[in-house]
């Protein structure tokens, strides 16, 4: 992993800022969920990103997860110690989730864990392959993933609705002919007349 400078004004804060986003209850949280699903015990006392990267940097986990969840969806898991094959594991997860149907926007990247960028995200998208798992009747993990609600409405009902005018249409109330005053008028006088 690349070693990175701490910083100074804008990078220490942008550092501070993306550490403030780890929650150690939600690491904790997402850990005992791996633990139930996979039979392997990730539940060490190091709640923190570095302990969450370390734990599951070279993919192998994640990996065993995915394949509990949908059998078969990673083919070969990398045991190797080389760079280039955990990121592959990474790389096979993602792919392995994005294919169960886990929204591409909710996933990582494989440097969010990999060199611990922004292990948040990496707790973000696995929340998200929890709620798809809980909602394809797997092991329940926080809230449920949302469903559609589509509604029918007769043509009757659209026609009521199309006589109306909406708020977002905003109002006229208020305004003159000569269009929005923001106070008094700037009067340059030119020199010598």
């Amino acid at each position: 992993m690349a070693s990175r400078p701490t910083g100074y004004g804008m990078t220490a804060e942008l550092a501070e800022t993306k550490a403030s986003k780890y929650d150690p209850n939600l690491d904790k949280e997402i850990r005992d969920w791996i633990s139930r699903c996979t039979g392997i015990d990730v539940r060490n006392s190091d709640l923190s990103s570095i302990g969450f990267q370390e734990t599951f940097k070279d993919g192998t986990i994640l990996c065993t997860l995915i394949n509990v969840i949908n059998p078969g969806s990673v083919r070969k898991i990398n045991e190797s110690k080389m760079a280039f094959k955990q990121m592959e594991n990474i790389d096979n997860f993602l792919d392995a989730c994005e294919r169960y149907g886990v929204p591409l926007p909710d996933l990582f990247k494989t440097v969010d864990l990999f060199e611990g960028q922004t292990i948040p995200q990496v707790i973000n998208g696995l929340q998200a392959l929890a709620r798809k798992y809980q909602r394809n009747g797997g092991i329940a993990f926080g809230p449920k993933e949302s469903t559609q609600d589509s509604r029918e409405f007769t043509e009757e009902q659209l026609q009521a609705g199309s006589g109306a005018i909406g708020m977002q249409m905003g109002s006229n109330r208020g305004t003159g002919l000569g269009g929005d005053d923001f106070g008094k008028e700037r009067i340059i006088k030119k020199q010598g007349r």
